[in-house]
């Protein structure tokens, strides 16, 4: 169960890192890639938030999951600075891969094809909990 603040912190987080993530991509030579943060998560403690983000064109997935891992330090800071008149202390970031749009192509493409994915749950690929 979440709490209002860390509705209040996530809210912020999330509005801060999809400016952060989209300008750096911009400015690393992703031009015309779009990165949206579709949902935080924070710890009761405030400590951690886990943050989901959703990537497209798909092909670029791996490249943008990967630069944003090694420039951690680089969004952290960005991030204090932006909310250093709402936050004490930035959370640790983790980052995870939202393929829940990737997901719901899959089954729109089953349906199209005339498969039941409900009747027939093989039909599609099983999804990793995060």
């Amino acid at each position: 169960m979440e709490t209002q603040r860390q509705k209040k912190i996530a809210g912020v987080i999330q509005k801060d890192l999809a400016d952060i993530l989209q300008r750096a991509a911009t400015d690393g030579g992703f031009q015309g890639t779009i990165i949206s943060v579709s949902k935080v998560y924070v710890t009761s403690d405030l400590s951690i938030a886990k943050i989901y983000v959703s990537i497209f064109p798909q092909s670029q997935v791996a490249a943008i999951m990967e630069g944003i891992t090694n420039s951690l330090p680089f969004i952290r800071n960005e991030l204090a600075k932006r909310t250093r008149n709402q936050l004490r202390r930035v959370p640790e970031l983790a980052f995870f891969h939202d393929d829940s749009l990737d997901y719901i192509e899959k089954i729109d493409e089953s349906l199209k094809k005339g498969e039941n994915p409900i009747a027939n749950p093989d039909i599609l690929p099983k999804r990793k909990k995060s």
